[in-house]
């Protein structure tokens, strides 16, 4: 038997994490926790709000998905390699969604640039 969902349910989990989401954070190491997106292994941060997605589109294989849009300049606070970047609602401390991105050293006091990238969520199978 196959399996089904709309595209209105996805598009409420990505509206969620859009309407949600008010900072993310380049992590040395995969957070599973706010406090390690946050402080632990949070290597730059910046401050985001819903103008920073795109709107819900079809998925590139299936499902759907929404753009996070480049961040530029973004301070770094530590020295490490990025590993992950972490979405995160402040109020409430609630870690989010965390996907993974190509190593790259990060020097504190420096800037870096977060290429923009998708929260994609898959049809079920």
């Amino acid at each position: 038997m196959a399996k089904l969902v709309i595209d209105a349910i996805l598009d409420a989990a990505l509206d969620y994490i859009k309407s949600n989401a008010t900072k993310l954070c380049v992590c040395n190491s995969q957070p599973t926790t706010y406090a390690q997106a946050t402080a632990s292994y949070k290597l730059a941060s910046v401050v985001i709000n819903s103008a920073d997605f795109g709107s819900p589109a079809d998925g590139d294989s299936s499902g759907r998905k929404i753009q996070m849009n480049a961040q530029s300049s973004v301070s770094i606070d530590s020295t490490g390699t990025a590993a992950h970047v972490a979405l995160v609602k402040v109020a409430g401390s609630v870690l989010l969604y965390v996907t993974t991105t190509t190593a790259t050293g990060l020097t504190g006091g420096g800037k870096v640039n977060v290429a923009a990238w998708d929260v994609e969520i898959a049809d079920p199978t």
